[in-house]
């Protein structure tokens, strides 16, 4: 077994177990950057004229429909520079939907708030039964599993899809991109949200209540069902423009008043909750490895300065406490019963009933066609 080690060019390291290094010290991560993204990749005036074509086609799409594409908006970054991309460059009229699992901050909120106020666009939100939500998502915690967020992750795009189909809106705009998810977060750190098997499982073994209002799209109805026999397309517009975090916060900001949150995806209570504390203290897994490696690669941070940030921990120690408290009341369980889930024996994606080898064979599909190139997970 290896020690540990980590990568000379980013800053991914052995916590995550399958990496491996080059005779150089070079990671897998960075090596999949460098041959599989980077030459196919054309954030320039190459990039812009493709996203401009694909806005035509969407706007021919909604020719005599009130909507001619769909977009979640969830208050944070990637969403709301996206909503301004499509509405502002590419004149485009999304649906615009925002789901609440629960966990919305104050900031999230707001920023919803002003991004459609001043955009003038639709706003439809999707409110999750609570007693549903917070059942699975007690689920999760008493599996012992680290993708703990599976429950949020995987209503957002149920709902989306249903939008979809109730408005037949033909595309939906993602805010995935490789600007700062270029570096994937390895498969035992955070599982596919949409293995519909896994969530089955793990809420039939460990919930209490049925799940009959939480949605669910098993990933054979999104990405065959839905794509191919109903024709709806994803588009990722993030990935054919130059998207510099720290000036699209300062556009947002200066534009609509929107504000800063911390890290990627703290927009959710409960993800900053999750990500910077539960992650790494129970299973030792740093989420901003990932994204700190992400922006490195992309000319976005020095390695030296995500090595500086990464010597502070991730959640505040003087408020750590009050959010440990917030979380067990939301839950309606007391600190010693969460307090129980994080010294309980860690588990796996693999302990539990899984759709894995659909997944990497769907993958592997994608990547022969061309239509995907994050290969690492």
């Amino acid at each position: 077994m290896q020690g540990y080690r980590m990568c000379t060019n980013c800053v991914m390291d052995t916590t995550d177990s399958r990496i491996t290094f080059d005779s150089d010290g070079v990671c897998d991560h960075c090596i999949n950057f460098y041959k599989n993204i980077k030459p196919y990749w054309h954030p320039d005036e190459r990039g812009r004229a493709e996203l401009e074509a694909i806005a035509e086609q969407i706007r021919k799409s909604g020719k005599g429909r009130d909507f001619d594409c769909l977009l979640g908006l969830s208050g944070g970054l990637d969403s709301s520079y996206m909503l301004h991309i499509a509405v502002k460059e590419l004149g485009l009229r999304p649906l615009v939907v925002h789901v609440d699992g629960g966990w919305d901050s104050e900031v999230a909120v707001h920023n919803i708030e002003v991004m459609v106020n001043k955009l003038g666009v639709d706003l439809f939100t999707e409110v999750i039964d609570w007693e549903e939500m917070r059942d699975l998502q007690l689920a999760f915690f008493k599996a012992g599993v680290p993708h703990l967020d599976i429950p949020q992750d995987h209503a957002f795009i149920a709902v989306l899809y249903n939008y979809a189909l109730r408005y037949d809106v033909k595309y939906i705009l993602n805010g995935g991109n490789f600007w700062n998810e270029c570096v994937r977060n390895p498969m035992e750190w955070v599982y596919y949200g949409t293995d519909v098997a896994q969530i089955k499982d793990i809420h039939r073994r460990f919930g209490s209540k049925p799940l009959k209002k939480y949605p669910l799209s098993p990933v054979l109805r999104h990405q065959f069902y839905l794509r191919y026999i109903k024709g709806i397309k994803v588009v990722k517009p993030l990935n054919y423009v130059r998207y510099i975090q720290k000036d699209a916060v300062r556009l947002l900001s200066e534009t609509y008043g929107w504000k800063e949150y911390g890290e990627k995806h703290y927009e959710s209570r409960f993800t900053k909750f999750y990500e910077s504390y539960w992650l790494p203290v129970r299973f030792g897994y740093d989420l901003r490895k990932v994204k700190y490696s992400s922006l490195i690669l992309t000319g976005q941070m020095t390695r030296e300065e995500a090595l500086e940030r990464l010597k502070v921990p991730p959640y505040d120690p003087e408020t750590i406490d009050n959010e440990f408290k917030y979380i067990a009341t939301k839950l309606n369980i007391t600190e010693e019963e969460l307090w129980s889930y994080m010294n309980a024996p860690k588990k796996t994606y693999k302990d539990y009933k899984n759709q894995e080898w659909m997944f990497i064979l769907g993958g592997r599909a994608l990547r022969a066609i061309g239509a995907e190139r994050l290969i690492k997970r």
